[in-house]
């Protein structure tokens, strides 16, 4: 059993003799960390807390510790994690509180990507990703194959269907279908040229009124791409700047904000 020199491990704590426990890890009381797991460095884990095999946990992720729910009050409460768990750094995980059952688990084969946060007595299924920053509130249900995008919030109670993909940035207030793509809609126009980040950085009155032309025929005017295109290069006349912005729009293949 690995364990580096700089680890604290509780005399309490059970790791399986093919675990590793790198530097200045802090392996509370009541933790146990099953067969061929591997903790990186600088994580914390307070028990109880039962951790499967072949597990991940990468530098600064925080797990099984107290609850930010203001009515909990010490109980003895758990926190389970199956096999093959990736956790990546940052991430934070608290344990149940006598409200929600006393247990926070987490299944088999899933993802968490940096700065995911998982509160209180949630439930999460197996092979689910929640991508980055994706935060779960209190006692949410994440269901088997669902993805979560990145930035993504769920409110507490909410249940995520198996199968199921959130878009990024989006806010769940409800609970998502089993099998359905849900997001929040977006609407991110562009307002014209940087005009005092340009005029800061020394560019022209006469570049930045071309830029300012060619952005509103782009983004106002009633014409199609291509239309407001032609029209640009037939009115701006032969400025670098504009030249590029034209460059950038033919080489996009996901298409522009504007």
């Amino acid at each position: 059993m690995p364990i580096h020199p700089t680890a604290l491990v509780d005399p309490s704590a059970s790791i399986a003799d093919s675990a590793e426990i790198g530097p200045y890890n802090i392996i509370g009381a009541d933790v146990r960390i099953g067969a061929r797991t591997l903790v990186k460095s600088h994580v914390v884990m307070e028990g109880p807390l039962e951790i499967g095999e072949d597990n991940v946990f990468f530098p600064y992720s925080t797990v099984g510790v107290a609850p930010q729910d203001l009515k909990y009050h010490g109980e003895r409460s758990a926190t389970r994690i199956g096999n093959r768990n990736r956790i990546r750094e940052f991430v934070t995980i608290h344990r149940g509180t006598e409200g929600g059952g006393m247990l926070t688990s987490i299944g088999d084969d899933n993802l968490l990507m940096v700065q995911v946060h998982v509160a209180h007595d949630v439930a999460i299924g197996d092979h689910t990703v929640l991508s980055h920053a994706a935060t779960v509130g209190g006692h949410v249900t994440i269901q088997d194959w669902a993805v979560v995008g990145a930035g993504s919030a769920i409110h507490q109670f909410c249940r995520i269907g198996r199968h199921a993909m959130i878009g990024g940035y989006s806010v769940i207030t409800q609970d998502v279908l089993p099998f359905s793509t849900t997001s929040a809609k977006r609407e991110v126009k562009v307002y014209g040229e940087n005009k005092t980040g340009l005029e800061r950085r020394g560019f022209s009155s006469e570049t930045i009124e071309a830029l300012h032309k060619a952005f509103r025929l782009l983004s106002r005017s009633k014409l199609n791409t291509s239309q407001a295109v032609e029209k640009i290069q037939t009115e701006t006349g032969a400025v670098p700047e504009v030249g590029e912005l034209l460059e950038f729009i033919a080489a996009s293949s996901r298409g522009f904000i504007k």
